[in-house]
């Protein structure tokens, strides 16, 4: 496994089409691996290429990619990226091996951690009418969705709970506020963006556009199975994986928080 780093030059035309298309970046991100044909359907319990996209700043936007192969990221550079300053020595993009992250995670370890997901739900809004997915789309609910006991002990890790001292109401509020997972929790939702596209158009036909809600959560995690975890890292996390969701990046935590008993 591999992970890569590609800043995108947003000054450029080409960028610019990428960023404005989940699809367009989708086929430009596997076109960096010849051998996957666009007709190819990842393996359900395999190692699969994920991607994300990290708004750092208004003009800075970092592309990441988790994948079994080592990318050519050669096109996106004369797109999208910085060919001026791109050398045989700095090919415009970093790739390095994910092996001693995925080695070196163990039960009870705690990292920071960054997560862009689609999180939704199934309803039914008359009896007999068949369930529709649909996104959660307050933020209680979203957070909801990343903290449900199921789902974490699938995915191999726990949200960590804040000290005690940190989950005290700020001074003039009053306790009929209705408490929210923020508070408790370490999580909180950096970004939401609503994606809407035509997901026929590259078959020449004019379909109904589709709409994905997407949410990048940042926080704290401890590991509870490190084996579930790993396929976590290497598979995704939910659905509209091939428009930039599920990639979750682990890092080291800054300042250590103390475990709870």
């Amino acid at each position: 496994m591999f992970i890569t780093r590609f800043r995108v030059n947003t000054a450029r035309p080409g960028a610019r089409r990428l960023l404005s298309s989940p699809q367009a970046m989708h086929a430009a991100v596997m076109s960096s691996f010849p051998h996957i044909l666009p007709s190819d359907t990842p393996q359900p319990n395999a190692p699969r290429v994920l991607w994300r996209l990290d708004q750092q700043a208004r003009a800075e936007v970092l592309l990441y990619i988790v994948s079994p192969d080592r990318p050519d990221l050669t096109h996106l550079v004369e797109q999208a990226g910085w060919p001026a300053v791109a050398g045989p020595d700095t090919p415009g993009w970093q790739t390095r091996s994910y092996a001693p992250l995925l080695d070196r995670l163990t039960a009870g370890d705690r990292w920071a951690f960054r997560l862009t997901a689609n999180p939704v739900h199934t309803i039914r809004r008359t009896e007999g009418e068949p369930r529709k997915i649909t996104a959660h789309l307050t933020p209680i609910h979203q957070m909801g969705w990343l903290l449900d006991e199921k789902r974490q002990n699938r995915l191999g890790f726990r949200i960590c709970e804040k000290p005690a001292a940190r989950r005290l109401l700020p001074e003039g509020t009053t306790h009929q506020k209705r408490p929210q997972p923020g508070d408790r929790y370490e999580l909180a939702i950096r970004d939401t963006r609503s994606l809407v596209f035509d997901k026929s158009r590259s078959s020449g036909r004019q379909g109904k556009p589709v709409t994905v809600v997407t949410v990048t959560f940042e926080g704290r995690m401890e590991i509870t199975d490190p084996d579930a975890l790993r396929r976590t890292l290497t598979q995704g996390v939910g659905r509209a994986r091939a428009y930039g969701c599920g990639l979750l990046t682990l890092a080291p935590l800054t300042q250590p928080t103390p475990k709870t008993p």
